[in-house]
């Protein structure tokens, strides 16, 4: 996998993703190591990011339930293209025409990168949105460790900001992902911890949306040996997982 550098995060994520030509939704980033200021110039370091375009399976033979012509541009490029044009003639909608009208912008994204999805709406007891695509396909709306799933939620969420007339949040799911996804964070933020007990030097993950790194945060609040914080701008914040200084 391909490593850029930068003397920042996002600087070394721009850089690699200027090299590749690539916009953000179409890669997988994994954070390698942060910037070092290093002391009097000695042991500087720069920040290090490896970056891979996402691979995503297309099936060749078509299902009963698809019959378009094969689209020519990936999913992730799809996506991409999406939506802020749809958004563009929307504002200020109450939460329920803001909600169906996501749900028409889930679907017509969908159509457009070749597997069409049923989205059914869900609303928490806490105010949160869950908008489940339901679809023979799940494996292509979901992508490699998430990645396309979390794009179609980034842009969900975009689109809810932009037409809604209140501050809501969403949730963009397919089959049971998402809790599956949570069981895999909580157990990898107990790995996490762990390994910043034995080395007693912080860790840095993966970028993620903002509501799976709260799922970490809360996984670890009760740890009083782990402290926790995001750094980064969205969609490439991430997780810093670090010793409490008053035990190391």
């Amino acid at each position: 996998m391909p490593v850029y550098e930068g003397l920042t995060i996002d600087e070394a994520i721009a850089h690699g993703l200027h090299t590749l030509g690539l916009k953000k939704e179409a890669v997988d980033i994994e954070i390698l190591t942060d910037a070092k200021k290093g002391f009097l110039g000695m042991g500087k370091k720069a920040a290090r990011v490896s970056i891979e375009p996402i691979k995503v399976e297309v099936e060749q033979e078509p299902t009963q339930e698809s019959v378009q012509e094969p689209v020519a541009a990936a999913p992730e490029e799809k996506i991409a293209e999406a939506a802020p044009k749809q958004a563009s003639h929307l504002e200020e909608l109450e939460k329920e025409e803001a909600v169906k009208e996501l749900a028409l912008y889930l679907t017509t994204i969908t159509n457009d990168m070749g597997v069409p999805a049923l989205v059914k709406i869900q609303h928490e007891a806490n105010g949160l949105i869950v908008m489940n695509l339901e679809t023979s396909k799940q494996g292509m709306l979901i992508g490699k460790h998430g990645k396309i799933l979390n794009a179609l939620q980034y842009l969900a969420q975009v689109f809810l900001h932009r037409i809604a007339k209140e501050k809501l949040s969403v949730i963009v799911n397919v089959g049971n992902y998402r809790q599956k996804r949570e069981e895999v964070l909580t157990r990898l933020a107990q790995r996490t911890a762990e390994k910043v007990k034995e080395t007693g030097r912080p860790v840095f993950l993966e970028p993620m949306p903002a509501f799976e790194r709260k799922m970490i945060h809360s996984a670890l609040s009760k740890d009083d040996y782990i402290k926790t914080h995001s750094e980064g701008e969205d969609p490439y914040r991430y997780l810093v997982v670090e010793p409490a200084k008053k035990y190391f």
